[in-house]
């Protein structure tokens, strides 16, 4: 049995975790605002600076070319913009798991200890039942190890997936400002032969 001391050690490192835990999730909810003001700064500058700049078009093919200008660093932005959600929620996660095992680290040994008083109180006869109840405790500890590896692995994949998403996110922006510059210096030779004509 845990005495009264026990108990009370365990209330209050169980109160310190919550508090942790509060303030990592208010440091990230911190984050996510400052990053979200800096994506609106940015997007209300680069608005007003794509504003003028289409202002000052005198024709279609000058207007293609400005939007093949800006479509690469938005797809960018895009890609960086989702890089950070994902390294916050990482973070957090990180913070949470660390507590999690830090718990579940100490509720081992509490129930270890727990198991090896209840053994030494226990009546002659009784080793097997005693063996029986710690053979079960390792194969749970067991089990929860298998359960952690196999999610440390989704979270490695994901985290590739994401890395490999974001490779073809920028590729893909690469290709539509070319494929959108080619098309405006095709309409470009296309309007002077027209003049020449």
């Amino acid at each position: 049995m845990l005495t009264p001391e026990q108990l009370m050690a365990a209330q209050k490192a169980n109160m310190e975790t919550l508090l942790g835990l509060t303030h990592k999730a208010f440091e990230g909810v911190e984050k996510l605002v400052e990053l979200n003001m800096q994506l609106a700064r940015a997007a209300l500058s680069d608005s007003a600076d794509t504003a003028k700049a289409a202002l000052s078009v005198q024709d279609a093919q000058a207007l293609l070319a400005l939007q093949a200008e800006w479509l690469q660093p938005a797809a960018e932005k895009a890609v960086a913009y989702n890089r950070s959600l994902y390294d916050l929620a990482q973070a957090a996660q990180a913070e949470w798991v660390k507590a999690a095992e830090a718990q579940m680290s100490a509720a081992q040994q509490n129930l270890h200890a727990l198991i090896d008083t209840a053994a030494q109180r226990a009546p002659a006869g009784s080793e097997d039942a005693v063996a029986l109840v710690k053979s079960a405790v390792t194969a749970a500890n067991q089990a929860f190890e298998q359960v952690h590896k196999a999610a440390r692995q989704a979270a490695d994949i994901a985290d590739a997936n994401l890395q490999a998403m974001a490779g073809r996110a920028a590729a893909a922006g690469k290709a539509a400002t070319h494929s959108a510059a080619k098309a405006s210096k095709t309409a470009t030779r296309s309007k002077g032969s027209r003049r020449g004509a």
